[in-house]
């Protein structure tokens, strides 16, 4: 059961952030502020964090250099403040299709940069490159599929739905101009590559720092900082930071708690024991799950194009995770070192 816990734990990540796409989306439908959005989430996980931080240090206390403090800094505003924004933004100027499939490039972008960093390898002579390099183009090819073709429209099965109340709200008309359409597109991308630099980075930076929650907690509570000042620089209106009993404070408290809490934790001790490109090669799954939600919870029926993408980026997902898989046992056998610390899944010692 050990060799299969990082198995479990990415697939669980993964449908808890299929449950964020869910209820941002009726959420942002409801007029909630993407950027007031990522503040109270990130400040819901901090809340949580405060005592924890403040618990562990008591226990083992660990003094936080300043040169760790600004590395944590970083790697918050890339990953969380940097990518939540710009991909609610995004989506806004864009599609949901267009969101998600952008979405689905982490498993490229974080293989290309794992690749660069030469935290990766791809030895496309043996059986396990091709089947890595074949899972990538299929990715890329599944996020096309998403994204441009929609296909013959296929009616929901059920006709009540948990959020049907939402429904008048979640088809508000929005007309984009080409020159928002290409903004969007370019934040798009933008947030795509702030994740998957953020899961290399986080994979590097674990290498030296001995608590991935102590690493989590801090990125937490240094994202909801930076998260504030973006959000009170774009939005001034008191009225649009209100919570009420409703939709928007269920997503705040799902998305504060068990997406940037225990997600997030779930999701950083993954990237310590598996590496990087492991944790963004599920992502697919994230997709898959969040169709089956939006036919179950939200009434919105399948196209056949994004049944057809899902389902090529399940095939990427197995292709590269079969080739990852039989590089680990090329490495256990023609190698005498422990298998925890091959060198394709470790990053450089800095």
């Amino acid at each position: 059961m050990g060799s299969k816990k990082p198995y479990f734990v990415a697939v669980l990540t993964q449908i808890l952030l299929a449950g964020m796409s869910l209820l941002s989306k009726a959420a942002f439908a409801s007029g909630m502020n993407s950027f007031v959005f990522v503040f109270y989430r990130q400040a819901a996980g901090a809340v949580f964090y405060l005592p924890l931080i403040m618990f562990l240090k008591r226990k083992e206390p660990r003094p936080l250099s300043l040169r760790n403090f600004f590395k944590i800094f970083a790697i918050s505003l890339i990953g969380m403040t940097i990518g939540f924004n710009a991909y609610g933004v995004a989506v806004d100027y864009t599609s949901a299709n267009l969101g998600a499939a952008a979405f689905n490039c982490l498993p490229v972008t974080t293989f290309l940069f794992a690749v660069l960093l030469r935290m990766e390898k791809v030895r496309l002579r043996t059986v396990a490159g091709m089947a890595k390099a074949f899972g990538i183009l299929v990715c890329i090819g599944g996020v096309i599929t998403l994204a441009f073709y929609k296909g013959p429209y296929l009616k929901p099965l059920i006709n009540h739905h948990l959020f049907q109340f939402h429904k008048s709200q979640t088809h508000k008309p929005h007309i984009s101009s080409t020159k928002t359409w290409i903004i969007g597109c370019f934040l798009l991308f933008l947030s795509s590559i702030s994740w998957g630099l953020w899961f290399v980075l986080q994979a590097h930076f674990l290498k030296t720092y001995p608590s991935p929650l102590e690493f989590i907690s801090y990125q937490t509570i240094l994202s909801t900082a930076q998260s504030f000042v973006i959000a009170i620089a774009m939005e001034r209106n008191p009225s649009e930071w209100k919570l009420g009993w409703n939709i928007r404070l269920l997503a705040v408290l799902y998305c504060g708690i068990l997406v940037t809490v225990v997600s997030n934790f779930l999701q950083c001790w993954v990237i310590k024991e598996k590496g990087p490109v492991f944790q963004a090669m599920t992502t697919p799954l994230n997709v898959i799950a969040t169709i089956i939600g939006s036919e179950l919870l939200l009434g919105e029926g399948i196209n056949l194009g994004s049944l057809i993408g899902a389902m090529l980026l399940v095939v990427s997902l197995y292709s590269v995770l079969w080739g990852k898989s039989k590089e680990l046992n090329v490495i256990d056998i023609d190698s005498n070192r422990p298998r925890e610390v091959p060198e394709m899944m470790s990053p450089p010692q800095p």
